[in-house]
């Protein structure tokens, strides 16, 4: 028996339960950002426990950002894959908001460079979910400054989120290569949870195709900061 409607239907009732808790984490994470934002250290006494929640409901929103990205790649209709064209100076803002209060909470200074006349086209909540994962992962690696740089080179937009801290350590560029690599057995999801965002992150790109190019993602080593450097790359 042809068991392709129920199948259907159960993947929407769980994208549509992602999208629910999603809702839920994002009114906590923004309760959390405001009691953050009214405080500090020194009037705070569990300041510093407060600023490790919002790391972890960040962290949780993300997941679910990339469970709803997979839904997309797969093509189901109720979650379009859309592409509109965006200035980078607005999508370099988004993420600045989205990160600035975990950014203060944890001390970290946060630099953007981006040409404010960059115009490019993309799935806008998609990328921004991405980078954002991105900016939240260099605050584990950091010792205090994050830099997020957006630039055309040649045909492909190139957006980085660099650190100044020591680098990925060689396990991490190892599961991110399988994860890049679409090597998904090579990749442990259930304790490497950056290989799981590094595989989304892959998706994402590789939905962005343009003139016989695709989108990639890669990790490396040094940039302008000297530490860990996230790529992305869109045609």
């Amino acid at each position: 028996m042809d068991d392709t409607p129920h199948s259907q239907q159960l993947a929407l009732f769980l994208a549509s339960t992602a999208h629910d808790m999603k809702n839920s984490i994002s009114v906590l994470s923004g309760t959390l950002e405001r009691l953050l934002d009214g405080a500090s250290p020194e009037t705070e006494q569990a300041y510093p426990q407060m600023a490790q929640m919002l790391y972890q409901t960040r962290r949780l929103n993300d997941n679910l950002m990339q469970l709803l990205a997979l839904y997309k790649r797969v093509g189901q209709p109720e979650y379009p894959f859309d592409v509109q064209p965006i200035a980078a100076g607005e999508l370099a803002e988004q993420v600045a908001a989205l990160s600035r209060v975990l950014l203060q909470a944890r001390g970290i200074g946060f630099e953007v460079e981006v040409d404010p006349e960059l115009i490019w086209h993309l799935d806008e909540d998609l990328i921004v979910g991405v980078v954002s994962h991105a900016v939240n992962n260099a605050v584990n690696y950091t010792r205090d400054r994050v830099r997020l740089a957006l630039r055309q080179e040649g045909e492909l937009l190139e957006i980085r989120v660099e650190d100044n801290g020591d680098g990925y350590p060689q396990a991490l560029l190892d599961a991110g290569s399988a994860a890049l690599s679409g090597v998904a057995s090579g990749v442990n999801f259930q304790t490497n949870s950056a290989g799981l965002g590094l595989y989304f992150a892959r998706e994402v790109a590789r939905m962005h195709r343009h003139r016989g190019r695709t989108g990639s993602v890669h990790l490396e080593n040094g940039g302008q900061l000297g530490g860990g450097c996230f790529v992305l790359t869109l045609p």
